[in-house]
């Protein structure tokens, strides 16, 4: 198994991903710099202002689903 998409992310990045996954009704996150760490990272695309999931960020969050639910508690 590839560990390319294995990624060491925050809980505040794990939360912009989970963000990214329905449209953002203005545009926008809160927090501008987490949004910034993902581009980084190639998570996410920023397209008219708009932050998006990129398929790297997709396969991400979907590999990184069970450290979500330690988030949850």
């Amino acid at each position: 198994m590839s560990n390319d998409f294995d990624f060491d992310l925050s809980p505040g990045q794990w939360e912009a991903l989970k963000a990214l996954r329905n449209p953002v009704s203005n545009g926008r996150l809160a927090k501008a710099y987490v949004v910034e760490s993902l581009v980084k990272l190639g998570l996410v695309v920023v397209d008219d202002g708009a932050p998006a999931m990129t398929p790297a960020g997709r396969k991400a969050l979907v590999r990184g689903s069970c450290k979500l639910l330690d988030l949850a508690a």
